[in-house]
């Protein structure tokens, strides 16, 4: 008897993505870019620990518009994860699992993910100096 050979679930031949495959994906990504934000900063404290050389160096890398680049981006992965993982606590709690609510509280981690990264840049600007 042959049976016939199926792809493995969840194939991207078969289904079409779909708001929560995608934040899943971008859960998993932003976790990484955090981890990968927190090395950065942790250069640039232990440069700024080690002596005005090393800190000057530092902040020429990572002062510049590209680490400013990286540093928009890191935080709003931070917001991303954070607000995401607040819906992931609602789940775990029993909430919110009705597809329309899915849908809501998707959209409402994005659009709080980016108010929040765009209001802290926005005050860093207003009250941060440079």
């Amino acid at each position: 008897m042959h049976t016939k050979q199926r792809p493995l679930s969840p194939h991207l031949q078969v289904y079409r993505p779909q708001l929560t495959s995608a934040m899943s994906i971008c859960h998993r990504i932003s976790g990484v870019a955090l981890s990968v934000g927190t090395l950065l900063l942790t250069y640039w404290l232990v440069a700024a620990a080690a002596g005005p050389e090393a800190y000057a160096r530092a902040q020429s890398v990572l002062g510049g518009f590209f680490g400013s680049l990286i540093l928009f981006a890191f935080t709003g992965a931070l917001f991303y994860h954070l607000c995401n993982g607040i819906r992931h606590l609602m789940w775990d709690a029993g909430y919110g699992f009705n597809i329309p609510t899915v849908y809501r509280s998707g959209y409402a981690v994005m659009i709080a993910a980016a108010v929040l990264t765009v209001l802290v840049w926005l005050l860093a600007l207003l009250f941060g100096g440079s």
